[in-house]
């Protein structure tokens, strides 16, 4: 679990249940994340996490501001072999424009680098989607290009930016330390 000012980071839990399906219905999410969820998806959802992290292929946290459930940060994709990790973000519409996004990212973030080594952090989104733009940039995480059709959404197919943000204390030599 991770803790900054009125941030929370923590594993999901069975009684996250309403909130997953309740972001899952939001049509932000739907549309970026390209899918909803019924109540036993969003079970499944929140179970499949532990199980991940013990594969080390991929960990996700409940965003919490002050206490309360407002999104959700993942490292969608790990190659701790490689110190690389591929994320995604999304926030409930009653927490957007508190800061929660980029919070959630910068903790994850300073979490990979100083605690599992990390290299490498990228993120992607539809180059339709400013928002997650603007908290990929305020997170320090730099534009690297467009990635042409590369994410199919409900509309179609969309364009990707990619962002990235280097571990400025990596050393070659250095292993990530993995869980």
């Amino acid at each position: 679990m991770l803790h900054e000012g009125g941030l929370t980071l923590r594993p999901w839990a069975a009684e996250d249940l309403p909130a997953v399906v309740a972001a899952y219905s939001d049509p932000a999410i739907m549309q970026w994340h390209a899918r909803s969820m019924t109540e036993p998806e969003a079970q499944e959802w929140i179970e499949h996490w532990p199980q991940r992290w013990a594969r080390e292929s991929g960990a996700g946290w409940a965003v919490e501001l002050h206490g309360r459930v407002s999104g959700q940060i993942s490292m969608r994709h790990i190659v701790l072999d490689e110190g690389l990790v591929e994320l995604s973000y999304w926030i409930l519409p009653e927490a957007r424009g508190q800061g929660a996004a980029p919070a959630a990212l910068g903790a994850l973030t300073r979490w990979m680098f100083e605690g599992l080594g990390v290299a490498r952090a990228e993120l992607c989104h539809s180059t339709r989607n400013q928002a997650s733009c603007r908290v990929a940039v305020k997170s320090g995480y730099l534009p690297e290009g467009t990635a042409l059709r590369q994410a199919l959404h409900p509309d179609g197919w969309h364009d990707m930016h990619q962002h990235a943000r280097l571990n400025s204390s990596f050393h070659p030599s250095h292993t990530p330390t993995g869980k």
